[in-house]
């Protein structure tokens, strides 16, 4: 191929495409820029996120990123090999759709140097009219640039939104899906490709909240749709080398200094503009700040007469006996949990979810009943305010030890929460989880709580505390999550950290676990003998004419 002429006042431009084919130059915008002798299979080439993202082989996967991260290059590798693939080795048509012409140029610049290396095929890059039939019946003729290969298939790149999606027949890639005019459209068209085997891949940076691939994205976090979601922000591109790709590219020596001085440069671009740079940068929608649910959505889960039995202790307390301590955890229990343990569905599984707190905040315990329905409805939470840690233990325990099919529980093992979860692990085995609280965590499973709220499969206690402990949860950098410093008054005179709101997310994160199910019998602590119920009461009243003092 020769190359096209070109002005003498256009060369520091893109190059000019001519609609010959035979003129097409043989390197396209951006994706001329990789070197000759790059192999994008050798050792260290592709950075960890494209390697993952490669090795997902889901029908349907979608990328949030942020700018430049190599998911369009490490696709168009992908697109390059399964092209040039036998059908008995996986071969299939790949169909490209950009939000513009040039993004369609680029991929198929990538595309065509991967043919050289990967396939060993010089390939020809065609540029034709792709025949579009409209909603209406009428044909509009698109742009679009394409290469065949031996293999009988083909990649090709169309220019713009085609509506006739459904016609299409292989692997369709989907970029900056959030700029396109009618995303949902194009993803439920798309999804008819199913049927005979195809995938979808769905690849954009963030345009808002209120965008449709944003949509896509917290329903597939949900677990409402199949697709399986990465997310790349650009700090960990850059962790994973991108600047040493760029060094690459443009024959630069890479020290950690430059790097550090071009992320500034790149962050500093965008000025006072810092929703924007999240967004571009770090895949965090724009607007993605303040409350995660409103009051009417909260509200209309709430049910009136589920407990909420709260034990609150003086500092006194812990300097008492262990017997006696336990005799009054013992007490407490039977009188305000007993009945509502016994009342319990004894055919329906129930999961648990536990925030820990010393002192200061709360700790709470929250039991959801999973209904036929697949409902969690809250069947009783418990509030614990200074207790010792050997009584949240004696707390917890009676409960788990007499709940109804029992299936799983998730515990705050978050700083002193580390021994309660350790403890509660040790004696239920499997069916506890011990919750880390990482911005990873609260990205991946705080979505799907919010979202029970839309679809009404959670119920919660008509009570202030939990209504507020809720309108807590915030937007904060982008995941749903209580602010660290942020406190109220709770109905009790205490401040509250959204107690409730976590413990809640907890047992519905309890729930979408996997379960193993084991026969378990406990031993109770009020049947450690016959004269338990005496020895209890004579430390509790030895304990009391003492004044207190030991």
């Amino acid at each position: 191929m020769n190359k096209p002429d070109i002005p003498e006042n256009a060369k520091a431009g893109p190059p000019v495409i001519a609609r010959d084919p035979d003129a097409l130059p043989e390197t396209f915008t951006r994706g001329g820029e990789i070197p000759s002798d790059l192999d994008p299979l050798a050792d260290g080439i592709l950075m960890a996120h494209q390697q993952a993202w490669l090795a997902d082989t889901s029908d349907l996967k979608l990328a949030e990123k942020g700018r430049r991260t190599g998911i369009t290059f490490a696709e168009a590798l992908d697109s390059a090999i399964t092209a040039a693939s036998a059908r008995s080795a996986g071969g299939d048509n790949v169909f490209y759709i950009g939000d513009t012409k040039d993004k369609g140029r680029e991929f198929i610049g990538y595309v065509a140097h991967f043919a050289k290396i990967v396939s060993k095929e010089l390939a020809e890059i065609e540029e034709f009219l792709f025949e579009d039939e409209q909603p209406d019946g009428t044909t509009k003729n698109i742009s679009a640039f394409r290469i065949k290969f031996a293999s009988g298939y083909r990649v090709e790149a169309l220019s713009s939104n085609p509506a006739n999606i459904r016609g299409l027949q292989g692997i369709v890639v989907i970029d900056e899906a959030a700029f396109h005019k009618d995303v949902r459209e194009v993803i439920d068209a798309v999804n008819a490709l199913l049927i005979w085997g195809g995938k979808v891949r769905v690849i954009s940076t963030h345009n808002s909240i209120l965008n449709p691939f944003n949509e896509l994205i917290v329903e597939a976090k949900a677990g409402k749709n199949p697709f399986s979601v990465h997310h790349i922000p650009f700090a960990t591109a850059v962790e994973n080398g991108l600047f040493k790709r760029v060094c690459l590219i443009k024959g630069r020596t890479w020290t950690q200094e430059a790097q550090d001085d071009w992320e500034a440069l790149i962050r500093g671009s965008y000025g006072p503009r810092v929703a924007a740079m999240r967004q571009e940068l770090d895949a965090i929608p724009a607007e993605a700040e303040g409350a995660a649910l409103t009051r009417v959505q909260i509200e209309a889960c709430m049910e009136d007469g589920i407990p909420f039995e709260r034990w609150t202790l003086d500092d006194d307390f812990r300097n008492a006996p262990a017997a006696f301590r336990t005799a009054e955890a013992l007490d407490w229990c039977r009188k305000h949990l007993e009945p509502v343990l016994k009342s319990l569905n004894r055919d329906k599984r129930h999961v648990m979810g536990e925030d820990f707190a010393r002192s200061g905040d709360a700790s709470d315990i929250v039991i959801q009943e999973i209904g036929h329905d697949l409902v969690r409805r809250t069947k009783l939470i418990v509030e614990m305010r200074n207790v010792p840690f050997d009584q949240q233990r004696e707390v917890l325990f009676y409960i788990l030890d007499r709940l109804p099919r029992f299936a799983k529980g998730a515990m705050d093992r978050t700083g002193n929460g580390a021994y309660l979860a350790e403890v509660a692990a040790q004696r239920y085995g499997e069916k506890i989880v011990e919750v880390s609280f990482t911005q990873e965590w609260y990205r991946q499973e705080m979505p799907p709580y919010i979202a029970a709220f839309g679809d009404g499969t959670v119920v919660l206690p008509r009570h202030d505390d939990v209504l507020q402990d809720h309108q807590a949860l915030q937007f904060v950098e982008g995941v749903i999550r209580v602010p660290k410093n942020f406190r109220f008054k709770g109905s009790d005179g205490f401040n509250r950290h959204g107690d409730t709101a976590v413990a809640g997310a907890l047992a519905w994160f309890a729930s979408r676990q996997p379960v193993s199910t084991y026969e378990y019998t406990s031993a109770h602590v009020e049947e450690a003998g016959d004269d338990w119920g005496d020895r209890r009461r004579d430390t509790r009243e030895n304990f009391r004419r003492s004044g207190g003092l030991w």
